[in-house]
């Protein structure tokens, strides 16, 4: 803007300046004639008075000191008489000359006649006499190009002098006038500041941060809004623009794939390289809905790529990351499930479908028909204890329970349970105990009988004879905990995590050996868990195993 100002006010300067030479040279060019058109009359009018005095040849003994005057003397009928500068023998008649016919006819004229070739300009002037002579006087003068060119050093100097002061004098103009407009203070302008021209101006200003101000709070408080849901959700969020470049994302998203805060327009594959993170983004970009899945060591998440669209073209993609570690885990624990239950169910009624056909060919002895009996009566009741405990395990996992949950105390229904394991022990030489004091926890009867009753039972299988089960109940102020331990075989170390899966088995040649169908643990668990209780697991490899179960105190 000062730059304009400057501009503007130096030129307008030098162009007036120049008009103003201009103007000034013409105005005296035209006063300079004048005054020596007067000068010539005058000097007429004064040989005039000295021929009528002295005669003709009072011309002839007048000198003329300026050579750029001129005396001529014509007669009434053009012939020139007497002339102070050149012969009168070539002269031309004057008798069409315009001051002669003028003075002639008025008694006196006047003309002026410019001589291109020369750059100068002659003035006449032409007095009739008494005798009807003609008095003519001349002066030659340079045209005003000529003086101009004459005084054109002394016009520079005065121009670069008069410039420098219109630079200086358009220099603090520029810089005073702008100060008030370059000074506003664009975030609080004060409409009292300044020039009235600006007022207007500074009302715009105010009334456009009004909106800007409305408009920026209004964003901040949609990005409060979608940063607040974006940060409060389990599930990655991710947005890019065409190209593929890290616009948004959320914490989870950085929790989910295990990277940090990513720099200031970086790739959104600086988070993760994994092929199908990348195989997702080109999908979305190609305007396709991508889904796919993303494997890690110990985790497993599902990657949701949508194209983003603007007018008609994709200008972006939005990434959903959701963990599905629980799920996939549990779709392979499913599987495994159903193929451990199948197989489970399967060696006992190939045994039965066996024995049974033997029996109706005949072909067994009546000696072994007894011991075929005893088969297909122990395969049997395995076989419907495996299906009373996968229905139980359905119904935790359903919450489906046909019984009322009372306060039971664990003291007095680990009494009745080690009582019927009792007879079992005995045929192994290991000793049942139970320590600690009278409990009470709000639960379910059947289901808190069968969690002790599996791991009684455990104990007592995989323990060494002569060994010892010990059921231990105790309580403090907020919890109630009830603690069976072994000194049988132990569990390594590498299976803790397993062993209360469904259907796992640490030595499943042992297991065969000593009967059960696997899920024991894994009813221990879903029970602890109706329960809210938690569990744990101690156990070294040849010296025993406890088991804990950590309830609330009610």
């Amino acid at each position: 803007m000062k730059k304009k100002i400057f501009g503007t006010t130096l030129f307008m300067s030098c162009l007036s300046l120049l008009a103003g030479i201009a103007l000034v040279i013409g105005i005296l060019y035209g006063h300079f004639s004048e005054l020596m058109l007067n000068e010539l009359s005058d000097e007429a009018r004064y040989i005039a008075a000295g021929i009528r005095l002295s005669g003709s040849d009072y011309l002839k003994d007048l000198q003329v000191a300026d050579s750029t005057k001129r005396i001529t003397l014509i007669s009434s009928d053009g012939t020139v008489i007497f002339d102070s500068e050149a012969d009168i023998n070539t002269m031309d008649n004057h008798a069409d000359r315009e001051e002669f016919i003028v003075a002639l006819q008025k008694g006196e004229g006047n003309s002026v006649r410019y001589s291109s070739t020369l750059s100068t300009k002659t003035i006449y002037y032409a007095l009739r006499l008494s005798d009807n002579s003609i008095l003519r006087t001349a002066y030659t003068q340079s045209t005003i190009w000529s003086l101009i060119l004459g005084i054109l050093p002394q016009m520079l100097l005065i121009l670069a002098a008069v410039v420098l002061i219109s630079i200086l004098i358009s220099w603090f103009l520029s810089k005073r006038i702008a100060k008030p407009i370059v000074e506003i203070d664009l975030e609080h302008p004060d409409i009292k500041e300044g020039y009235d021209e600006i007022i207007p101006l500074i009302k715009k200003i105010n009334n456009q941060n009004d909106k800007i101000n409305s408009q920026i709070a209004e964003i901040k408080h949609n990005q409060k809004e979608f940063k607040a849901i974006t940060e409060n959700m389990n599930e990655g969020l991710l947005v890019t623009d065409k190209s593929g470049k890290l616009l948004s994302y959320n914490n989870a998203a950085l929790t989910l794939l295990n990277s940090e805060a990513p720099a200031e327009n970086s790739s959104v594959f600086t988070l993760n390289r994994s092929e199908a993170l990348r195989i997702a983004v080109e999908e979305a970009l190609s305007d396709k809905h991508s889904l796919g899945k993303l494997q890690t060591d110990n985790s497993c998440y599902q990657i949701i790529a949508n194209p983003v669209h603007e007018k008609g073209v994709v200008t972006g993609t939005v990434i959903l990351i959701m963990d599905v570690t629980e799920k996939e885990n549990h779709e392979q624990m499913r599987r495994e499930f159903t193929s451990n239950v199948s197989h489970e169910l399967k060696t006992p009624l190939t045994s039965i479908s066996g024995m049974s056909e033997l029996l109706m060919s005949g072909i067994v002895s009546k000696e072994d028909t007894m011991d075929f009996g005893r088969s297909i009566h122990e395969e049997s009741a395995r076989l419907v204890t495996l299906v009373n405990d996968i229905i139980k395990l359905s119904q935790l996992d359903e919450g489906i329970i046909p019984a009322p949950v009372e306060k039971v105390d664990l003291y007095s229904l680990s009494e009745e349970i080690l009582a019927r394991f009792k007879s079992t022990a005995a045929k192994r030489d290991i000793t049942l105990r139970i320590t600690g004091e009278t409990a009470f926890v709000d639960g379910v009867r059947i289901i808190l009988d069968e969690m002790i009753s599996n791991l009684c039972d455990n104990a007592i299988k995989y323990n060494k004879d002569s060994g010892s089960v010990t059921v231990d109940i105790a309580s403090n102020e907020h919890n109630v905990t009830l603690s069976v331990s072994d000194t049988g075989i132990g569990i390594p170390k590498e299976h803790h995590n397993r062993v209360f899966e469904r259907f796992y088995r640490v030595d499943k040649s042992h297991s065969k050996q000593i009967g059960g169908t696997g899920l024991g643990l894994s009813i221990v668990k879903h029970a602890a868990m109706f329960h809210d209780a938690a569990y744990n697991i101690d156990s070294t490899v040849d010296k025993g195993t406890t088991i804990t179960i950590t309830f609330k105190k009610p």
